[in-house]
């Protein structure tokens, strides 16, 4: 007879989709009346309408919203409820859990983005007919993090969730709040990367800086910034780029162009 595992949580992994739904839905609604994130937010979403006018565009987003939805229900229902608890943990295991989490995605998803994507920075990767869909946008605005090939919307959730599964098996089951948080914040910087952003002063200047090494990456199929939470990798590697180029390849920087 079938059994379902001790270790199988199901009750714990809906709390916790519901729970992240609920933070990014209240922290954009309140985060909208901060004047800057308010400015930015109509800032991209008058972009996003715009583009929602070609059929192309909306067709793409609105394949992704149902294939996004099946992808979360197989996290949600086969991968979360075997990697998290409720058992009380100490606070400085649950932000160490945490940081892991975050970087050791996000060390396999700049591997898989530059290599499989991008053929290690030089176009032409195997994949790189499903990141070219996403790759349409030169100059992305918040709503371009979701126009993508539906493979390419698979490959990122997996890589997520199959990281937080790998490293439950080695470090144990994670705290709902840990699931959580880092969720949210995985989710809000690969968004906030492709923010038309405008603010360029203390406090926003990380902000500024993340929004702009993406926007770099995007000018070209043979930019770096391959990595999405931090720039780390892309910096251990030498792949890190500020519009001018990367690598040893690359230190050439573009030619101006001649003034008016």
């Amino acid at each position: 007879m079938f059994s379902i595992p001790d270790s199988y949580h199901l009750g714990l992994s809906l709390i916790t989709f519901a729970s992240i739904l609920t933070i990014t839905i209240l922290s954009r609604k309140l985060g909208k009346l901060i004047p800057v994130f308010g400015r930015t937010a109509k800032l991209n979403k008058d972009a996003y309408d715009k583009k929602m006018q070609r059929k192309v565009y909306a067709d793409n987003q609105k394949l992704n919203r149902k294939w996004g939805f099946v992808d979360m229900l197989v996290i949600f229902l086969l991968i979360i409820p075997f990697c998290v608890t409720a058992e009380s943990q100490p606070l400085w295991k649950m932000a160490l859990d945490m940081f892991v989490i975050l970087m050791f995605y996000d060390f396999f998803y700049y591997l898989t983005h530059r290599f499989l994507f991008h053929n290690g920075g030089f176009g032409n990767g195997p994949l790189m007919w499903v990141h070219a869909v996403h790759h349409q946008q030169n100059n992305p605005c918040r709503g371009d993090s979701s126009y993508i090939h539906p493979i390419e919307v698979a490959i990122g959730l997996g890589l997520y969730a199959g990281s937080i599964l790998v490293l439950s098996l080695l470090m144990g089951q994670f705290h709902v709040v840990t699931i959580v948080i880092t969720w949210v914040i995985f989710s809000e910087v690969n968004n906030h990367n492709h923010d038309l952003w405008e603010e360029d002063r203390f406090p926003y200047k990380y902000l500024s800086y993340m929004s702009k090494m993406h926007h770099h990456h995007h000018s070209r199929f043979t930019s770096g910034n391959f990595a999405t939470i931090s720039l780390f990798y892309d910096w251990l590697f030498n792949s890190y780029d500020t519009g001018n180029g990367w690598g040893k390849f690359k230190r050439e920087p573009r030619a101006e162009k001649p003034a008016a």
